[in-house]
């Protein structure tokens, strides 16, 4: 028996189905502009900022400073030295003081304390948050800074072997460490209630296996929690660094300013930060001496700008570890 072979029969190609688009609603509409405005209005109000920053103090950078008040003969940059080393001086020390107390009070909250409890502490530390910076600068002047003048001599007398703590001690208390310790005070509100809400975030499926695994719950948090949430705690240690950095009306009502270039903390000579410097200058400023004053700010923008990039910059290196991918 013969069979016979059929030669296929060739199909034509089908085009590939046309893809389906979802309808927009006009509110989808009104909520993508509105979004895209907003996005675009604060790159505005960025740009016209900077621009106006810029304009007003270039005449603080001429070379002839006879006529400028502010400046006294000096130049520019042998001014603003000292205000930067002592907005960064002071904001560093803050956040020193404030980080790990911040990050022990968010645990606490979020793996620690009962239901109840953590409520209610979440809720005190959102209030300490909406408190005024000039009632933190009363407190801190004529509170704080009266109390800790005893500690400050006694630190001076026994561990002045410590650098930090040598030279006269000031008696009203109104030091560079008083400032700091008030401004690390305005910085647990908001560094505590964004670590807070990232240790939340941690899966629980990472934290149950650890568990199972016979981790306590110190190791637990060591192993689960704290390498999930490390971009995060970035982050907050930088809005609250941004917060001591911009930080005007505690710091002029605690410090006793002057110009100086100094590590130590318990004197009453104190390095002055840039905005406070601007608080207490700017009244009696005029002519070229407000354009001093306004490149004083120049200066405090764009150290603020560079602390914000290189806070993005480690965010973004930590993001396979934090659990951002």
């Amino acid at each position: 028996m013969t069979t016979t072979e059929q030669a296929p029969t060739e199909q034509a190609p089908q085009a590939p189905p046309a893809p389906i688009k979802a309808k927009q609603r006009l509110g989808d509409r009104v909520f993508s502009g509105t979004a895209l405005g907003a996005g675009i209005v604060i790159l505005i109000v960025l740009a016209a900022v900077a621009t106006f920053l810029v304009i007003q103090s270039v005449p603080a950078f001429q070379l002839d400073t006879s006529d400028n008040h502010i400046l006294n003969g000096e130049s520019f940059w042998t001014y603003v030295w000292p205000l930067v080393f002592g907005t960064l001086w002071a904001s560093f020390m803050a956040l020193v003081i404030a980080a790990p107390i911040s990050i022990g009070i968010a645990l606490f909250i979020s793996h620690y304390a009962p239901r109840r409890l953590a409520s209610f502490l979440g809720y005190i530390i959102d209030l300490l948050a909406a408190v005024p910076s000039v009632v933190f600068g009363l407190w801190g002047g004529l509170v704080l800074a009266p109390l800790l003048q005893p500690i400050y001599a006694w630190l001076n007398e026994n561990a002045d072997w410590i650098p930090f703590f040598q030279g006269q001690v000031s008696s009203t208390g109104k030091t560079i460490m008083t400032a700091t310790l008030v401004l690390a005070v305005m910085c647990i509100p908001i560094m505590t209630a964004v670590c807070r809400e990232v240790f939340l975030q941690t899966p629980k499926l990472h934290e149950e296996a650890a568990l199972a695994l016979g981790a306590t719950r110190w190791e637990m948090v060591r192993m689960a929690v704290l390498p999930f949430a490390r971009g995060g705690m970035v982050s907050a240690a930088m809005l609250a660094l941004g917060r001591a950095l911009g930080e005007t009306m505690a710091v002029t009502m605690v410090l006793s300013p002057s110009a100086v270039v100094s590590f130590l903390v318990l004197t009453a000579t104190n390095p002055t930060p840039i905005p406070a410097n601007i608080a207490l200058a700017f009244p009696e400023a005029h002519g070229t001496g407000v354009n001093t004053l306004v490149a004083t700010g120049l200066i405090l923008f764009v150290v603020t700008f560079a602390v914000n990039a290189l806070a993005r910059w480690i965010v973004a290196r930590r993001a396979e570890f934090s659990g951002a991918n």
